[in-house]
């Protein structure tokens, strides 16, 4: 770490919400030219910490100094005046505008101090894409990028506005291993050749061992460890997390898998710009099986998910759910067949930001005679009790189950899409991105139960950019490329290099459903 004087302390920050101590008594600090990685549960307070450093938020106590002078009253606006830039999770970005739009959103350069200037906008994006090594077309549409490229422009538009302390808020949360690979070499190059400081909000523990110099652990809202991140490893980090050591064995198969519940055949659906996307794909998932996907993002492995729930028309081919064809059905039609489903953008179809926590945990159950009379007239009290019941059993963190859904982590946001989904009676789960942006203890819990809900013989058919956990947790794995199926791997010892070069389009073999 460099031993320069901090560009960044914080001085016993507290930050009192209503109901939570978000931080109690945080002091560190964080050095020029240095990688700072920042973990913790959700709900730790990691983000409060940044959102105070950032401005969004003003501390309950304590004192807050930037490049040696205390901030007393702050604002995004005055920490990017001060060098300090955030790139949240969830990109803030206009998506029909080109990336020099974006980039240059509230500076743009004018003609006659008037008309924009596209082609001066084009040579200010270029130069500074040539400065930081961040290739990207100036002139493409933001819709039509990668999720990578998206974060690019992000990136770029934070450094755009001068900022020389770069806060990353879980930066490869939707991004390919490849893109993550990319990302840090970027990150590496800034620290290297330009002296940035970033500090990187994460849950991914490889990230913190890959790129970072020292490593902070927050736990309940209190700063629990400070190292130096040679000096410790993932299993140290995690338990230093979670507060326990963290259980290695997982229950086994209850049996053989049995009757096909999910069969999908020679199935076609267009993606949302009508390109092909699922191209002639078969496939069953028994009772009592995990089968996983394995795919780069973008090879028709998002419009499969949507096919089998509804929400995507078919093209050509057959659905069957619990042994009843579904094509053409609505998704509360075959949520009735017994089919769950964890979406992969919990923001979009996951949860309504609007409503509570405890609608949102209610959502398709509202009519249930146990919650509803004539399933019109609510039991508060009934309802009450099982919603506040899978609260404390999925350990959603928040204020309660009354507070919209919208202010809590997204973390815990993904907590009450998986609570809702898993505790459905019907025997088929679809889930997609289970562990995306939660922590090591919730992904712990998650893991369990899924393979739980295999052992009481459903039906799962699990999708995840993590391929480490789609071979940790699955039966059988296919890998998609363009729509089609590539390869099929079962047995405890799959190959992982195998596995990713069927993910990019080489075959192992003919394989069938």
């Amino acid at each position: 770490m460099p031993k320069e004087a901090p560009i960044v302390r914080f001085e016993h920050i507290s930050m009192q919400f209503p109901g939570v101590l978000a931080n109690d008594d945080v002091s560190l600090s964080v050095g020029k030219g240095e990688v700072f990685a920042l973990v913790g549960e959700n709900g730790a307070g990691k983000s409060t910490l940044m959102n105070i450093l950032y401005g969004l938020n003003r501390p309950t106590s304590g004192r807050l100094f930037i490049k040696g002078r205390e901030v007393t009253r702050h604002s995004p606006a005055q920490a990017i005046a001060m060098g300090v830039g955030m790139v949240h999770q969830h990109f803030k970005l206009v998506p029909s505008f080109t990336v020099s739009q974006n980039i240059l959103l509230a500076c743009e350069p004018r003609k006659g101090g008037f008309l924009y200037d596209f082609g001066e906008a084009r040579k200010r994006v270029e130069a500074l894409s040539q400065t930081y090594g961040l290739e990207i077309d100036p002139d493409a549409r933001v819709d039509e990028l990668t999720i990578g490229l998206q974060q690019r422009v992000e990136i770029l538009k934070t450094l755009g506005r001068g900022a020389d302390v770069l806060i990353l808020d879980e930066p490869t949360a939707v991004l390919t291993p490849q893109e993550s690979e990319e990302l840090f070499g970027v990150i590496r190059r800034m620290v290297q050749e330009r002296g940035m400081t970033v500090i990187i909000i994460t849950h991914k523990l490889y990230e913190v061992m890959a790129v970072s110099h020292r490593v902070a652990v927050m736990r309940g809202g209190k700063l629990v460890g400070l190292h130096e991140t040679r000096d410790v490893n993932q299993r140290i980090l995690a338990e230093l997390m979670v507060g326990r050591n963290l259980e290695e064995e997982r229950p086994e198969r209850a049996g053989a898998p049995g009757e096909a519940l999910i069969r999908v055949e020679g199935l076609k659906v267009r993606s949302d710009r009508g390109l092909p996307a699922v191209n002639g794909l078969s496939l069953t998932v028994r009772a009592g099986e995990i089968l996983g996907v394995a795919a780069v993002e973008g090879n028709g492995q998002s419009e499969l998910v949507e096919a089998i729930c509804g929400m995507q028309p078919i093209e050509a081919g057959e659905i069957w759910v619990e042994g009843v064809r579904v094509n053409g059905m609505s998704p509360g039609k075959i949520r009735a067949l017994g089919l769950a489903h964890v979406p992969e953008d919990r923001n979009a179809t996951g949860v309504s930001g609007a409503a509570s926590v405890s609608d949102n945990l209610l959502a398709g159950r509202q009519r249930e005679r146990r919650f509803a009379a004539g399933g019109i007239h609510m039991k508060k009290k009934a309802i009450r009790a099982y919603v506040t019941g899978l609260f404390r059993r999925f350990d959603i963190r928040g204020a309660g189950v009354s507070v919209q859904a919208g202010s809590l982590s997204g973390g815990n946001m993904q907590k009450v899409v998986v609570a809702r989904e898993f505790s459905a009676d019907g025997r088929c789960l679809v889930v997609a991105q289970p562990t995306r942006g939660v922590d090591i203890g919730a992904q712990e819990f998650i893991h369990r139960c899924i393979l739980d809900k295999r052992n009481a013989g459903c039906a799962i058919l699990l999708v995840s950019a993590d391929l480490d956990e789609v071979l940790s947790l699955s039966d059988r794995v296919i890998t998609l490329f363009e729509g089609r199926i590539t390869g099929e791997f079962t047995g405890a010892s799959i190959d992982k290099q195998d596995v990713g070069y069927a993910m990019t389009g080489g075959r192992s073999g003919e394989v069938g459903a």
